[in-house]
């Protein structure tokens, strides 16, 4: 049995009150914003599957073609048989390209081989699992980190690279210029070990209007 989501709504509130004691802009952010939904998915094939249906995509683009693939799998839900059972004009019909049929079947693939144990992800430390993900074809850290974040519930991680992470940090702090994934991963080092919940006050950041006035469409 997995542990309880460490990123719940009481665990994501105690998470960004410890942040808000030692950073005056997430205080100011939670006091004209208030607290972020949490964002958690279950454990397994189908959240994996998402990522890479959301590669790339918008975010309403990625859930229309992800309501065909629930309605194309039937009553027993989105399950790595299934997916394999769906030829290639089934998935384009679901709205999957060419290459993200490749890497839907080679996940499939792999969760029914054993060579991904999404429970051996539960167990693992964060680095362990982000690589034993990015290692699988179509994915990379991006959607290894969303998974841990997501489903996992992992505090810590943070996933730099995405474009709406380094807008709302942008926003959050008055930077003249759009931070890079690697500048992003070093200016919220003081925010461990709760990175994560910091990520998801960021997107609400960014979804919002109230801190300049500038309204951006949501993320994620």
């Amino acid at each position: 049995m997995s542990p309880p989501h460490a990123l719940d709504e009481s665990g994501l509130r105690r998470a960004l009150d410890h942040l808000a004691t030692q950073d005056q802009d997430v205080q100011l952010a939670l006091a004209r914003l208030g607290y972020p939904a949490p964002r958690i998915r279950p454990e397994g094939f189908a959240t994996l599957l998402q990522a890479i249906v959301a590669q790339q995509l918008s975010t309403r683009a990625a859930a229309a073609i992800w309501a065909r693939v629930e309605a194309a799998c039937g009553p027993d839900g989105v399950r790595p048989e299934a997916i394999l059972a769906m030829d290639e004009p089934a998935l384009r019909a679901c709205g999957f390209s060419g290459r993200k049929i490749e890497y839907a079947h080679g996940l499939a693939e792999s969760i029914l081989t054993g060579t991904l144990d999404t429970g051996a992800l539960a167990r693992a430390d964060d680095e362990t699992a982000i690589q034993a993900i990015a290692a699988l074809r179509g994915f990379g850290r991006w959607s290894a980190e969303i998974y841990l974040l997501f489903a996992l519930g992992r505090p810590d991680v943070f996933p730099a690279d995405d474009l709406a992470l380094q807008i709302g940090f942008q926003r959050l702090k008055c930077l003249e210029a759009r931070p890079t994934t690697k500048a992003l991963r070093l200016l919220i080092e003081p925010w461990a070990p709760w990175r994560g919940a910091g990520a998801i006050l960021l997107w609400r950041v960014y979804g919002s209007a109230t801190l300049d006035g500038t309204a951006t469409p949501a993320a994620g």
